[in-house]
């Protein structure tokens, strides 16, 4: 599916996806369904994150199959049609058209279940069963007097890893209802009958049962999973799923995706709209996943075998963070604050166990994959906005060793511990040329790094002044300038600056270049979210700023399909033009978003392509987190209600807009007029409501004073 979406089974931020895998292998980049593939190879529990191009980890396929037993993922799908494909966040069935055999899925958080009904005729009936390790170092054992198979599969790390083990598996345990006729596993190509277990040495490996004739139809398979041992897995398994109902475990997943999705409640004309939203919002309630069982066990953070306990919380990983500091976990701290602070306290969890703060903790390991150093961003917009429930002081040691120290130890920095180039910002005040930042996954980026560095210190000096660190604060806001020393304040473009000071030339904005990430310097330099007022002033003022923007979007530079920018068409808030941000984002939605399998214009990147649409269809967006306040735009519905955990209720009213009436005319909040084109969190939190009246040509008049959102949106 175009995002790197996938139709899976499960709960909300639940450990392991089930879904229908038309993809074998745990590569980089290959998600384990898409739509426009033809054939099935089974059902994996899987741990991929959703909408990413990393790699699923510690997953297990399970494909039944009917008459000669074949074994490799290939030779043995089966077609099948999407008349016959049923897919909700709860459930999903298809009909195999090779076997004639009809299979249900439903999962919860840790566990799965499948209803396998095959034909009713006499021809052999097999389920094959194979982990998918990236290196072939599974092991794999039958019991068939418990009718179960036993498995895992080590983990390895990409991303500053290079394939070494993570220090955990992937640990299985399948339960069926059926006794074996037969079983046996294979290694490569070769079929071993009768024999029970085999550990596989750089070739795929697998088991297979095989059931008698002329018994009941369906077979019931049941599934339990864990990143800790086999007998946690078997013990989440009879606690999640202590009975043979798959329409139980339908009925469960369905109440705990009704109760995430009905947090928020819309009310207009248009279907199309609200399938985009709730589709959006679903996706942004995959990640991060829940790695901890039943009874709080989960493998320790960095590579180590033992186990650790998450006592009172849940322990959550896979944090893209450079993608989801941005709107992901401000959506959480909304809608669940429960989840933040037990993502909070993973983190720093994670930084107590590891020794540093991860700025992209994948497969439970420290990761270099992206830039920036955005554990700080998600703390610190938890702190700034009294989440509560983790130990402020403890994170602040954290993201203040991330901040000011340089780690010397070469084969933990290799490994992805401490900011990249943290010793030439320090120096320098911004990341030259000259330093190609080769420990890291993403190498050179030098102005993207700089840029989303001074970010990172905005956020921590806000932190540091809530704390009364007030000699940190002050160096902090320095450091927050930073984004300054990479933009030329001639041409107010990001530019790539040598040690001397000197700017590259030749110089072309509009091209990629190796000191941007992903993108062009042109989408880098609208990147000082904390300081926007400052950044218009040092590129020329207010007017010329203003048509910087309308050239920028006019001309086709803005690339919505990569995360860099999902803030820049809020900006006009800074230049007393929020009419041209609520026909922006309008006109984004129209052209970025479809209810199509293909329906997003670039990956989904862990739900933030996702979250950013839930936040522009209510009317918001949080340009800079860190900061406790949300730029508005324009509603997409009539009536938005977001149902908050403290039980009170937050309401945006905005008649007419799903018919097309897009401008903000004028506004009351709790009943008294509204000139301000930004709302706090706190005055979300407290409930109450937001009306706008909406119109269909721009009303210039209001909120049309900057220094409204600069008194505020920008701490100083």
């Amino acid at each position: 599916m175009q995002g790197q979406t996938m139709p899976s089974v499960g709960v909300p931020h639940g450990m392991t996806n089930w879904v229908a895998q038309t993809q074998e292998t745990e590569e980089k980049c290959l998600s384990p369904y898409y739509y426009a593939q033809q054939a099935i190879q089974g059902f994996r529990a899987s741990h991929w994150m959703s909408g990413s191009c990393t790699q699923d980890y510690g997953s297990v396929t399970i494909m039944p199959m009917t008459g000669e037993l074949e074994i490799k993922a290939e030779k043995r799908a089966s077609s099948f049609s999407h008349d016959n494909e049923i897919t909700t966040p709860s459930y999903y069935s298809v009909l195999l058209d090779r076997y004639n055999t009809k299979v249900e899925m439903a999962g919860l958080s840790r566990s799965g279940m499948l209803n396998v009904t095959f034909p009713d005729n006499d021809a052999a009936r097999y389920i094959i069963i194979e982990p998918n390790s990236d290196n072939g170092e599974a092991f794999i054992e039958i019991h068939p007097e418990t009718r179960e198979i036993h498995g895992y599969n080590p983990v390895h790390r990409i991303y500053q890893g290079w394939g070494e083990q993570a220090g955990f598996a992937g640990y299985f345990v399948i339960q069926f209802n059926e006794d074996f006729e037969q079983y046996g596993i294979w290694n490569g190509s070769e079929l071993a009958s009768g024999k029970d277990n085999i550990k596989g040495q750089q070739q795929p490996i697998g088991a297979w049962v095989k059931f008698a004739p002329n018994r009941a139809q369906m077979v019931n398979i049941k599934i339990g999973t864990s990143f800790t041992s086999i007998d946690h897995a078997l013990k989440n398994l009879c606690t999640e799923i202590p009975h043979e109902d798959l329409g139980q475990v339908h009925q469960e997943a369905s109440r705990q995706w009704n109760q995430t999705l009905s947090q928020i409640e819309v009310k207009g004309d248009n279907l199309t709209q609200k399938i985009l939203f709730y589709t959006a919002l679903y996706h942004a309630n995959l990640l991060p996943r829940t790695y901890n069982d039943v009874n709080g066990d989960y493998p320790k953070f960095d590579g180590g075998e033992q186990i650790q306990h998450a006592d009172g919380f849940t322990y959550y990983c896979d944090f893209s963070l450079w993608d989801t500091f941005r709107a992901i976990q401000p959506l959480l701290s909304i809608l669940s604050p429960s989840k933040s602070r037990d993502m909070a306290q993973s983190l720093v969890k994670k930084g107590e166990q590891g020794g540093w703060l991860p700025i992209f903790p994948a497969w439970n390991s420290y990761t270099a994959a992206m830039i920036g150093d955005h554990g700080i961003a998600l703390l610190g917009d938890a702190i700034m906005k009294d989440i509560g429930g983790f130990d402020y002081e403890q994170a602040y040691r954290l993201m203040r060793k991330n901040a000011f120290e340089i780690n010397t130890d070469n084969s933990s920095y290799l490994s992805g511990k401490g900011r990249r180039a943290l010793d030439s910002y320090l120096q320098y005040g911004f990341i030259p040329l000259e330093d190609n930042v080769q420990e890291a996954f993403h190498t050179n980026e030098q102005v993207s790094r700089t840029l989303e560095y001074a970010y990172d210190d905005f956020v921590l000096s806000q932190v540091a002044q809530k704390l009364g660190k007030m000699d940190d604060y002050k160096e902090l806001s320095a450091r927050a300038n930073n984004y300054k020393n990479v933009i030329n304040p001639e041409n107010g473009f990001a530019q790539g600056r040598y040690a001397d000071s000197t700017w590259l030339e030749p110089f072309d904005p509009y091209s990629f270049a190796s000191y941007i990430c992903e993108g062009t310097p042109f989408h880098y330099s609208w990147f000082a979210p904390h300081d926007v007022e400052g950044l218009i002033q040092y590129t020329g003022g207010i007017k010329a700023f203003s048509q910087r923007l309308d050239h920028f979007f006019e001309s086709g530079h803005y690339w919505h399909g990569n995360e860099t920018g999902h803030h820049i068409p809020y900006l006009y808030a800074f230049t007393g033009e929020p009419w041209k941000t609520q026909k922006l984002v309008h006109n984004i939605v129209s052209l970025e978003y479809q209810d199509t399998p293909d329906g997003l214009s670039g990956n989904d990147d862990a739900g933030q392509m996702s979250a950013w649409l839930v936040f522009t269809m209510m009317g918001f967006y949080p340009i800079c987190p860190g900061s406790p306040y949300y730029v508005l735009g324009s509603p997409f519905f009539d009536e938005i209600n977001i149902h908050l955990e403290n039980g009170n209720t937050f309401k945006i009213s905005a008649e007419g807009a799903s018919k097309g009436n897009i401008y903000v005319q004028s506004a009351t909040l709790n009943g008294l007029p509204y000139e301000k084109n930004y709302i706090s969190h706190a005055t979300i939190m407290a409930g109450g409501g937001l009306r706008l009246t909406m119109g269909q040509k721009p009303n210039t008049q209001w909120a049309s004073k900057p220094d409204a959102i600069w008194k505020e949106q920008t701490h100083k």
